[in-house]
């Protein structure tokens, strides 16, 4: 594990492992509320095994990459620091793998300029109309009164698969807990109310020329709309679709195996 200072002063926690071969590296991009844990739970690990290389690292305000009060903390930030840690680790044949809005950040990191032979979006075509900006405004409005457990409270229920909620339903809604409010100036509650308002959805899928591979989770009832991701997708010049029928939002904690082996799959065709 390792911190890159950014040329501006901040700093990126990130987890590099080149591949043993000549296989690719697949670099992965958080969701806005994650951190390099989505990946490397299960995910990471199943590729190494397979002989990829992995790059996963934390945006500034995630659990391990440190934010100064004074530093800006916009979506054009966290590509512009993506984009420069790319330059400097230089992983070996890359191929971006990004969820929700890590997506939209992997493919903006390609356009500015870093090189990578393939993507993976995962749950992130969508149009950021009314329903979904209010969904935002709201996640803002829950971590403000109770943190980030009244928001999995609240939403997880929404986003997950029904198996994963069977399963993991006894450690949610534990009264004896209560909620604490994310403190204004945390890292977690600045990218919600920094990063995330200011994520451009509005992005020119045509100039994505590479083999990009759109994984759906089909259980998820809050970011997924069927008629946004069949137009968006009929954009992508070399778009190829796998929908997901027993998977929600965040599918690399729902169906972590099935996905390491479709994005595995891929990287290799």
């Amino acid at each position: 594990m390792s911190l890159h200072t950014l040329s501006e002063g901040g700093r990126i926690f990130y987890l590099y492992h080149p591949s043993v071969s000549e296989l690719p590296t697949l670099v992965f991009f958080n969701p806005l509320t994650g951190d390099t844990g989505n990946w490397e739970a299960v995910v990471a690990p199943r590729l190494r095994k397979k002989g990829f290389g992995t790059l996963s690292f934390d945006y500034r305000g995630q659990t391990n990459s440190p934010l100064s009060l004074n530093m800006p903390l916009n979506s054009t930030v966290i590509v512009n620091d993506s984009v420069e840690l790319l330059k400097i680790i230089c992983p070996r044949r890359p191929v971006f793998v990004g969820l929700s809005i890590g997506g939209l950040y992997a493919a903006q990191a390609w356009l500015e300029g870093s090189t990578a032979e393939k993507l993976v979006l995962i749950n992130t075509l969508r149009r950021n109309g009314p329903r979904l900006k209010w969904i935002g405004d709201a996640l803002v409005r829950a971590a403000e009164l109770g943190g980030l457990q009244l928001f999995r409270d609240l939403y997880l229920p929404l986003l997950m698969n029904e198996d994963w909620l069977a399963t993991n339903r006894k450690e949610f809604l534990k009264r004896s807990d209560g909620y604490v409010a994310l403190a204004p100036e945390s890292g977690h509650y600045r990218l919600l109310a920094e990063a995330g308002p200011t994520a451009d959805w509005e992005f020119p899928y045509e100039a994505l020329d590479l083999p990009t591979l759109v994984i759906t989770g089909l259980q998820d009832h809050v970011f997924l709309e069927h008629k946004s991701v069949d137009e968006i997708f009929t954009r992508l010049p070399q778009g190829k679709r796998l929908d997901m029928p027993d998977a929600g939002h965040l599918i690399a904690g729902e169906r972590p195996e099935a996905l390491a082996d479709c994005i595995a799959e891929f990287a290799l065709s």
